[in-house]
């Protein structure tokens, strides 16, 4: 890397034009395989979920009428989907993705900072790599459960999520966003930047279930091997992507550019300086100086952390949807999806063409107020809307009582799902980061691990409302009638709480 450093800087102090042109081809390869990775992961996420939900309910309904009715069971051991929506089997649905969710974000969650480490010594490839492992074998897994029918348990589909201590979507989060983040220093384009991951992110996340749909109408095991393919194919973007980031970083270093962007999973900043060094002197380390961080940040920042705990626990209600929308309305799992997939037009048209639209706008009319105190303004304007937005949406889908009804709730929620977009472009705000003569000036950058701290936070609270969310429904089933809702009722209060801690952030 050294050998490129050099010539960089040659070209810098002779030839600002060429730098600067060179510059822009790594930061336009860079977001193009950034963001064809995001999407093939999320689109294997997406894959995944729907055909999940059906072959752990066909096996657990299977095993409720052999005991209550062997009549409705066929030659072939199925049982009509439609009679699958009764409680004792869909409670055990419930606990079951429940279990498997929680599993995926504490073996994520806990491995963070070891993996952290490891990126130091083998690089950013190595752990983006290693992220796919546990994509791959979780769909890989639930076909072999689904085929061995008469040899495993129902129950032992729950193993798989717990191979996420290779890495899942902290580790996954916290490097992608870090890279979109350190592309540029304007922050309308990064706002855009956030914008264009976080569409293809929700709309594949909506437009899966269309896909899974129809693959499993074909063939119930196809989604899986669709999703596998899609992984392998991630392969070669996660090298594009590394490649072209590493050159913009390096020319970004030679401008002395902000080295915020760098996350805690591949910063160079806090390699380890002994070869022989252990890994958990290296794991404690790393705690102390995300506590120099965090200490090193105004109350604003415990806030804003704060509220990213709030808003993960409440749009855990998203893993919800689908058996809620099945068990409620008494729909089939391929025409939840289908329907799932229309509120995927909303996010589109919302995060890729209004919200760009409304923040250059907003710059516009701004250009007589400071840089920086414009840019906060606006990101909190706007994230205080997506978070009343998304109030509304979440009690209109827990009142819902009628498909016709659900159908406006949902376009309504899918509203406010530009808020990470404005909530994460709020950490470059100057009344969150802390000033320049306060940060330390020896080793340790304290801006230059921000988002991993922050999708660490966010999976903590993603953390605390996987369990939840499995509770209230299991609850709601067993209550019945409007009770159904009361996932999504939760869901709006926590929303409500993030915005009243927002509200209470300062501007001195």
């Amino acid at each position: 890397m050294s050998s490129l450093t050099g010539p960089e800087n040659e070209n810098d102090a002779h030839e600002p034009a060429t730098t600067s042109h060179s510059s822009r081809r790594p930061r336009k390869a860079g977001i193009g395989a950034l963001l064809a990775l995001v999407l093939l992961v999320n689109l294997a996420a997406s894959l995944y979920q729907l055909p999940l939900s059906r072959v752990i309910e066909r096996r657990l309904c299977r095993e409720h009428y052999l005991v209550v009715d062997p009549s409705v069971v066929d030659q072939d051991g199925n049982v009509q989907e439609r009679l699958c929506k009764v409680d004792s089997v869909q409670q055990g649905l419930a606990w079951i993705q429940g279990t498997m969710e929680t599993a995926w974000i504490v073996g994520d969650f806990v491995m963070t900072i070891p993996l952290g480490f490891l990126a130091e010594r083998y690089g950013r490839r190595t752990i983006l790599c290693l992220n796919l492992v546990p994509r791959i074998v979780m769909p890989a897994w639930a076909v072999v459960v689904g085929y061995f029918e008469q040899t495993l348990p129902t129950k032992a589909i729950i193993a798989s999520p717990f191979l996420s201590v290779l890495g899942g979507d902290c580790v996954f989060n916290s490097i992608t966003y870090a890279i979109a983040s350190g592309m540029t220093d304007d922050h309308v384009r990064r706002a855009t930047y956030f914008g264009w991951m976080s569409s293809v992110s929700y709309v594949v996340n909506l437009l899966g279930p269309a896909l899974a749909s129809a693959s499993m109408s074909l063939l119930l095991w196809l989604p899986f091997w669709i999703g596998i393919s899609l992984l392998l194919f991630a392969i070669p973007a996660i090298s594009l992507m590394d490649n072209a980031s590493e050159n913009h970083s390096h020319s970004s270093l030679s401008r002395n550019a902000d080295d915020q962007a760098r996350p805690l999973l591949s910063s160079p900043v806090l390699k380890a300086r002994d070869a022989n060094t252990s890994l958990l002197r290296s794991i404690i380390q790393r705690f102390g100086v995300l506590r120099s961080i965090i200490a090193s940040h105004p109350r604003n920042m415990t806030l804003l952390l704060v509220s990213f705990v709030l808003t993960s626990l409440a749009s855990s209600d998203t893993k919800l949807l689908v058996q809620y929308i099945s068990k409620r309305y008494s729909w089939t799992f391929a025409s939840t999806g289908y329907l799932l997939s229309a509120k995927a037009v909303v996010n589109f048209t919302l995060l890729t063409v209004i919200i760009p639209a409304v923040l250059r706008s907003s710059q516009k009319k701004s250009r007589h107020i400071q840089p920086e105190l414009a840019s906060h303004q606006m990101n909190m304007h706007y994230a205080n809307i997506c978070l009343g937005v998304s109030i509304l949406g979440a009690l209109a889908i827990a009142l819902a009582t009628q498909i016709w009804m659900l159908v406006p709730s949902l376009f309504l929620y899918a509203l406010g799902s530009a808020l990470p977009v404005f909530t994460l472009s709020l950490l470059k705000s100057p009344f969150i980061a802390p000033k320049r003569d306060e940060q330390r000036g020896d080793d340790v950058d304290p801006e230059s691990h921000i988002f991993s701290i922050v999708m660490m936070v966010k999976t903590s609270g993603s953390l605390l409302g996987a369990p939840l969310m499995m509770v209230l429904w299991v609850r709601a089933i067993s209550i019945g009638g409007a009770a159904l809702g009361i996932p999504y009722f939760v869901s709006a209060s926590c929303y409500l709480a993030a915005l009243f801690v927002l509200s209470n952030l300062a501007v001195n």
